[in-house]
């Protein structure tokens, strides 16, 4: 099948999944996860309406952005692990980056942003699985709760929400749990009602289990394989 075919299928299996969730499909956006995947891959994903594209490496998209700075819709997302030396590049490069893990790397992140005279838009990543493999804040940890204090003075950056990669399961219904306790720490942060803090965006859910992340609350998805194909052997 075309990236375009591929497209309109899952858009399709999105409409499903919000139809059995009482959700309407227009509250969930679908990102093109383009990670490793040639400028004319995603030049094919663009003509087919996708505009929300997520990249895992400033390096690696800064050797392709040039090629693709003519889609003038497209918004960029950082959704990789980000180290702070990177973070003035990637501040440059992208509208927003949805990985946040640390009072840190979001200082860096508003000082580049402060610069360039642009507003930055993050998401916190959480761990929900607790797997030290993973990026990410723990739920409940002093790390996120310094975060989310942080923010006020962080005033280059516009917190948006929480993003989650749950432990890999064969049986995607077995992801529920994971996307559950996310949907369940967004609206404890949201009841609290901090300056400067949305709670708007659950980005969970990728090319394996986002029917069940839109099930339990997901407002964007992650999809990388099942619209660009097997990727790239490096």
């Amino acid at each position: 099948m075309s990236i375009a075919e591929n497209v309109d299928a899952i858009r399709q299996r999105i409409a499903a999944a919000a139809k059995r969730s009482a959700r309407r499909p227009e509250e969930i956006a679908l990102m093109a996860v383009s990670k490793t995947h040639p400028p004319d891959r995603i030049r094919q994903a663009y003509a087919a309406g996708l505009r929300l594209f997520g990249e895992n490496r400033v390096q690696e998209f800064a050797g392709k952005a040039g090629a693709l700075s003519d889609l003038v819709e497209a918004e960029w997302h950082m959704i990789g692990h980000l180290q702070t030396n990177k973070a003035t590049k990637a501040a440059e490069l992208f509208h927003a980056v949805d990985s946040i893990d640390s009072v840190k790397l979001a200082e860096k992140l508003d000082a580049a942003a402060r610069n360039l005279g642009k507003k930055l838009s993050l998401l916190i990543e959480i761990n929900v699985g607790g797997e030290t493999a993973k990026s990410g804040t723990a739920p409940g940890s002093r790390e996120l709760e310094e975060i989310l204090l942080a923010a006020p003075r962080l005033e280059a950056l516009n917190f948006r929400g929480l993003m989650t990669v749950p432990p890999f399961t064969d049986d995607p219904e077995d992801a529920h749990p994971y996307f559950r306790r996310l949907r369940e720490l967004r609206d404890a942060i949201a009841k609290r009602k901090l300056p400067a803090i949305e709670m708007d965006v659950l980005s969970t859910g990728m090319s394996h289990d986002f029917e069940v992340a839109i099930e339990e609350g997901s407002t964007c998805v992650r999809v990388g394989t099942a619209i660009f194909g097997e990727r790239p052997k490096p």
